[in-house]
């Protein structure tokens, strides 16, 4: 079992110095039933599968889609709509390549073509995400801070958006009543999404870290609307906020068997002037699975920020 350990304001996963044998974990396995080409590899463009009640079924383990071009024989092309699409996930346990415009050259599973919502939720957005004046300000601190309050680092939830951009994968199940989402980040995160009807709860409803979330069907698009968050949620590296008055709506789409579409839209006025989007694209891992992952929060103490004399002129 592979014990990671987040150290540093950046959250750069690092792997637990005891070695871990490759049979301690599972041995890839082809899932069965997968389309192939004619020299027998996973057709990616193959039409996606189906739920019972006939829409595109998310079931699968997603990483993170490669930058634009084909990585794989067979697989498609990652689409246009997505500005600086991130790199194939590293090997888990090694530190990601560095964000450009990260804090201090920071590691967060980004490339430096730009447009990486791990490292800035507003990569993609024309001039920024649109802060209010505070949230401006206060992200300059996080930044000058070396992003050391992030909760990731502190070996708490990170959030949706970080989730969904991070460079470790994410296991979606799929049923028509709902999506269950693993993130192999953020300590194996569970997060459940209604698909059955039920009404978003009251404004007074107990905040969780990741709120309460709940889908429907727009054709083949699932939209997915999550409220009730924790106050001071961080959307990014960075250290964009997102408060208690904020709404998440993420819209799933699965084009190909192979392929993934992520469309995240912030609303929370609060914190900014106007709702923007950002976009992450997925491919599917035919034969691995999660990790099992473990955080130590015994570093925290030792996070610099912008007031330690190493930082001083």
């Amino acid at each position: 079992m592979p014990l990671k350990n987040r150290v540093g304001a950046v959250a750069v996963a690092i792997a637990c110095s005891v070695a871990v044998p490759a049979l301690a974990q599972w041995p890839r396995y082809q899932l069965p039933n997968v389309p192939k080409t004619a020299d027998g590899q996973p057709d990616m463009n193959a039409p996606p599968p189906k739920l019972l009640d006939g829409k595109p079924d998310f079931s699968g383990v997603w990483d993170i889609a490669p930058r634009r071009g084909r990585a794989r024989a067979g697989e498609p092309e990652v689409s246009s709509d997505q500005a600086g699409a991130l790199p194939p996930a590293p090997a888990r346990g090694a530190a990601p390549p560095p964000v450009a415009g990260a804090p201090n050259g920071g590691r967060a599973g980004g490339n430096p073509i730009g447009g990486n919502v791990f490292g800035d939720i507003g990569g993609q957005t024309p001039g920024g995400a649109p802060y209010q004046p505070w949230a401006a300000d206060l992200v300059k601190k996080r930044v000058a801070d070396n992003s050391k309050d992030n909760p990731d680092a502190h070996c708490l939830p990170m959030g949706i958006t970080q989730m969904s951009a991070h460079p470790y994968p994410r296991k979606f199940i799929h049923t028509p009543t709902e999506l269950v989402a693993i993130y192999e980040a953020s300590g194996t995160t569970v997060r459940e999404i209604f698909v059955d009807g039920r009404a978003l709860p009251p404004k007074d409803v107990e905040p969780w870290w990741n709120g309460y979330s709940v889908g429907h069907w727009e054709g083949e698009t699932l939209a997915v609307e999550t409220v009730g968050l924790m106050d001071d949620g961080w959307l990014d590296v960075k250290g964009s906020p997102l408060t208690a008055e904020g709404k998440i709506t993420e819209r799933y789409r699965r084009p190909t068997y192979g392929t993934l579409e992520l469309e995240l839209t912030i609303d929370d006025p609060k914190a900014y002037t106007k709702p923007f989007t950002a976009r992450v694209n997925y491919r599917l891992n035919t034969d691995a699975q999660l990790l099992e992952f473990v955080c130590i929060d015994k570093d925290a103490q030792h996070y610099v920020g912008a007031d330690h004399p190493s930082n001083q002129k």
